[in-house]
């Protein structure tokens, strides 16, 4: 009997399952780059760089561990895979279980002995979270983070959380106030394995997203842990109260910039916390910040992945409010006169990246209130972020985002006008419209389409108890004033330039 390991371009961790299940002992590795594959979306150019860099970085250290390993440049996944399996007269392919529900289908049909390992990147198991959801009225993440909390022992005194509470998000929501005096992010500079890829990657004729100008992103897990530790002594004393905060010329603020590592393996989330964790015990940083980042990571991140795992098949069709708008062209270039759209898309056309909060609160507060389609919102997520994977973009933008689960994820939908961008940012300054106006030729239109939105859904919206107050600011309004907005509610539909999507982007092939 002869065992092979395949490594997948988000498993590169020298401990990942399927290697561990050697024991001691070594066994030939295959890894592939599928150029098939990255055709499903017009993926991220810092994106394709980062990833297929990070598994060329990986092979190398896994030849210098002692492991024979076979990298392919391939059309597909199957026919360098079977080629490989037939010249080692391998009996039995050992994968360590995808993230993505998708990538499963892929490998069932390729036609090799293949046989996938529990998945060891995650905290929870699809099991210990269906037994944790299974009889709950609500899957309220809450209520996960804090049984996680207890079942690792992070920040806990007994069976009481550090400090007494276990939330601190009252403490870090403030807007952005004079010079903040931000420290830079930890970038890196291409080495040769680096600047290969991306000349690769500029070489290619097939649709991309982005820019690919610069490329600064770390590939190497020594690195990930780098940026960890420069998080860790650097940002995270100041994280907690600036991290809703948005500012123009500010790309990173005091974020950690560590979820495109974790989630290609180059960092486990259980020593990311604890590293946040034991640097609140010895440096005595404030409780607020280091909660609130634990809370991303061992909260947000690991309900996410579960919640994925839990859902029915047909959660990434769901669409609660029957939303059906096409996504603007500008979320492919930048250009808006929305001076807050045009901060957040440039950089993410730039880098690949921005923060959790230009995601929900901009991004995907536009497209709720305005009513995109959530299937196109959703694959253009996935298409636009460095880090995005469909285990992250399903519940995150499907559900968190959008709402259009109607309240698996929340408990509200995270709609708002202008005055949010308003309060948490400084966008509203450079801008061609006026974030208090509801009507006429300066209104702004997060103002307006949040009122439509309000008015167009409001039976939908009378049954989440949260929205009750709000819709009763909608009954005050006069019928003229309504009526003006849905006209340019329509109107900003009708003269904006849509993006025909001409390949249905949630299609995976081998």
């Amino acid at each position: 009997m002869t065992i092979g390991i395949w490594i997948l371009g988000d498993q590169l961790h020298h401990r990942q399952a399927a290697l561990a299940s050697l024991g001691s002992q070594k066994a030939p590795i295959i890894m592939i780059e599928s150029l098939q594959h990255v055709k499903a979306r017009e993926y991220h150019k810092q994106k394709l760089v980062l990833v297929w860099s990070a598994m060329r970085h990986f092979a190398e250290e896994l030849r210098d561990s002692g492991y024979d390993v076979t990298y392919k440049i391939a059309d597909d996944f199957a026919t360098p895979l079977t080629k490989w399996v037939e010249e080692n007269n391998i009996t039995e392919v050992r994968v360590m279980a995808p993230a993505d529900k998708p990538f499963v289908d892929v490998i069932k049909n390729i036609e090799c002995p293949i046989t996938l390992i529990p998945n060891n990147h995650y905290l929870w198991t699809h099991e210990q979270f269906a037994q944790w959801a299974r009889g709950r009225k609500n899957l309220l993440m809450e209520y996960f983070y804090r049984e996680g909390r207890q079942r690792f022992n992070i920040l806990m005194s007994g069976d009481k959380p550090t400090g007494g509470t276990w939330n601190y998000d009252k403490d870090n929501r403030q807007p952005p106030k004079g010079k903040l005096n931000t420290p830079p992010a930890r970038w890196f500079e291409p080495d040769k394995i680096t600047q290969e890829v991306i000349d690769f990657v500029n070489s290619l004729t097939i649709p991309t997203y982005g820019e690919l100008k610069e490329f600064h992103w770390g590939v190497t897990r020594a690195s990930a842990l780098e940026v960890l530790d420069w998080f860790v002594n650097v940002r995270l004393p100041n994280f907690g109260p600036y991290q809703d905060a948005m500012v123009v010329g500010e790309d990173t603020m005091w974020h950690a910039m560590i979820s495109p590592y974790i989630n290609i393996g180059l960092l486990h989330p259980l020593e990311v916390v604890q590293a946040a964790e034991l640097a609140y015990v010895e440096q005595k940083l404030p409780l607020n910040s280091v909660e609130g980042f634990i809370r991303q990571v061992m909260g947000w991140r690991e309900y996410m992945y579960g919640l994925y795992h839990y859902v029915g098949a047909d959660y990434s069709e769901k669409n609660y409010f029957n939303h059906t708008e096409a996504l603007p062209e500008f979320f492919w270039t930048g250009d808006t006169k929305m001076n807050c759209l045009h901060q957040v898309i440039s950089q993410l056309l730039r880098i690949g990246y921005v923060h959790h909060i230009q995601r929900l609160m901009i991004l995907s507060n536009f497209s709720l209130i305005a009513g995109f389609s959530p299937q196109q919102v959703e694959s253009w997520f996935h298409t636009a972020f460095i880090d995005a994977y469909d285990w992250v973009m399903q519940t995150n933008v499907i559900g968190m985002g959008l709402f259009a689960d109607g309240g698996i994820v929340g408990s509200k939908p995270y709609a708002s006008s202008a005055n949010y961008v308003n309060k948490m940012s400084n966008y509203c300054k450079g801008c061609a419209y006026d974030p208090k106006a509801r009507t006429g030729e300066k209104a702004c239109p997060f103002n307006y389409f949040y009122w439509d939105f309000l008015d167009r859904n409001r039976d939908k919206l009378t049954n989440q108890g949260r929205m009750s107050f709000i819709l009763k600011n909608l009954d005050g309004m006069s019928e003229e004033e309504l009526k003006a907005i849905q006209k340019l509610a329509r109107d900003w539909h009708k003269n904006t330039k849509k993006y025909i999507i001409a390949i249905d982007l949630r299609e995976w092939t081998p």
